[in-house]
């Protein structure tokens, strides 16, 4: 059966993103522990551009079926899993890039929702934090996905945040959703 395509980010709501996100069932690769097989040979860019076999994977319904079979092993290793086989997949950053932002309410108030590079959609939240990385080339933005999965949080994003934390007026930078603070700087 195929997946349908996602709605467009543009036109939902909130409310929209969490009654979708609430419905999404996943399957539960945290139950399947089969025998490791080896190596997948794919990789997943830190841009989220998904590779097998040193070429990318263009079709994006295949993209977002494999990041529903991913799964972060206690190692910190990442491995694409089914109830018969596991095999490793490498990933350069995190496996997922939050690509769009959407912001309801303001201060303590607010909701900031996700759309990933797979479709996904998360609410930052206190199960779905977001956390900032301080590394030499600047701050790395990330958005707890499920499982141990994380999702960069884009360059026109993570602005975008920077902006909302900046105007906020909180004793510190950081960004408020879904009831949760969530500090700029470590």
């Amino acid at each position: 059966m195929p997946m349908a395509p996602p709605p467009d980010f543009e036109t939902l709501t909130i409310a929209d993103i969490a009654r979708l996100a609430e419905g999404d069932r996943l399957p539960p690769v945290e139950r399947w522990h089969p025998t490791h097989c080896g190596d997948s040979d794919m990789r997943i860019a830190r841009d989220g551009t998904w590779y097998h076999q040193g070429s990318p994977i263009g079709r994006q319904a295949m993209v977002r079926a494999f990041s529903r079979i991913l799964r972060r092993e206690p190692d910190g290793g990442y491995v694409l899993v089914t109830p018969v086989e596991k095999l490793d997949i490498a990933v350069e950053d995190a496996p997922f890039v939050a690509v769009e932002m959407k912001a309801e309410g303001e201060g303590r108030d607010a909701t900031l929702a996700f759309r990933l590079n797979t479709g996904d959609l998360v609410t930052a939240s206190a199960e779905h934090p977001l956390r900032f990385v301080e590394r030499d080339d600047g701050p790395h933005p990330y958005l707890h996905v499920r499982g141990g999965l994380e999702a960069l949080v884009a360059r026109a994003v993570y602005y975008d945040l920077a902006d909302r934390a900046l105007a906020g007026d909180d004793e510190s930078p950081g960004v408020w959703s879904a009831g949760a603070f969530f500090p700029l700087l470590p």
